[in-house]
């Protein structure tokens, strides 16, 4: 069992001269205990049912070039980047630019976008959600189209592009993965059977888990996919592995045995590389054991 590392809180002390060290310091400790991701959030504002609007957040993809320049062996990525945020075609610029510059180290997080408060205060056009969806499945589509060797045009519903030129190509070949983040069962786990490397899935726990992986084959099996192609992933419900390592270590013994290959657990304040540090005395060499 694997696991990763979620920076979401940037209520630092110490404010914003803070940050860059607090990231940069997490960043060496995730890679010193062997997490396999480390990811942040892509939102404008920070979300309201964890603190407030008006909490500190930074831009999701330029925090994640700092990071590249700060690790060398971590996954990067967001988790998830809302559909609506960037125009597909510069999305896409973006992902891959962080693929070559971190060498072969990054995924396209996506999914559907929910916050409506950080699009209606920004002016970025917040759709409903049928349209969100059919704007997310063309979005994968346009970076798929700009990872292979079509630079054609892309007509879409809502997208239409002249040309998909993306120069120079990502290091990953044939592209660096895409994982769509939620838990919809009719239209999120139909696309990540239909396109997406990884699923990230938010469920309480493993018994849920089950449940979704469930659905998932079922569209693997219409959408004639490999259902064991796909990395199984998830964001649950779990206790703090540095506070209680047993406790969040029989979870993962849970999770793994409903088919999760990797766990991802949020960064803690106020110290969160001294948190992600604390994560080798106990939990992460026994999580390693897990099958």
């Amino acid at each position: 069992m694997r696991f990763g590392i979620h920076f979401m809180d940037f209520n630092i002390p110490g404010g914003s001269a803070a940050l860059a060290p607090a990231l940069g310091g997490t960043a060496e400790a995730a890679e010193e205990v062997g997490a396999s991701w480390l990811t942040v959030m892509d939102h404008f504002f920070q979300m309201e049912q964890f603190r407030t609007a008006h909490d500190p957040m930074l831009e999701g993809y330029t925090t994640l070039g700092y990071l590249a320049a700060k690790t060398s062996t971590v996954k990067l990525g967001t988790v998830v980047t809302g559909v609506t945020y960037r125009h597909p075609g510069l999305l896409a610029k973006i992902a891959t630019t962080l693929d070559v510059l971190s060498e072969g180290r990054a995924f396209l997080g996506i999914g559907a976008a929910w916050y409506e408060r950080e699009h209606l205060a920004l002016g970025v056009p917040y759709p409903p959600l049928a349209e969100r969806f059919g704007r997310l499945e063309e979005a994968i589509r346009i970076a798929l189209q700009m990872w292979s060797d079509d630079d054609g045009p892309f007509a879409g519903e809502y997208y239409q592009l002249a040309e998909t030129i993306n120069v120079p190509a990502s290091v990953q070949k044939p592209h660096p993965p895409i994982v769509i983040g939620g838990s919809g069962e009719q239209k999120t786990l139909r696309l990540v059977a239909r396109y997406a490397d990884a699923t990230n899935l938010i469920v309480p726990d493993a018994a849920a888990a089950k449940h979704k992986l469930e659905v998932l084959a079922r569209h693997c099996e219409t959408e004639g996919r490999d259902y064991a192609s796909i990395e199984k992933t998830a964001m649950a419900g779990m206790v703090d592995p540095v506070a209680d390592p047993d406790t969040a270590l029989r979870q993962a013994e849970e999770f793994a045995a409903v088919g999760i290959e990797h766990l991802h657990y949020r960064a803690v304040t106020p110290d969160p590389a001294g948190w992600a540090r604390r994560l080798g005395d106990d939990f992460a060499p026994r999580m390693a054991q897990i099958g």
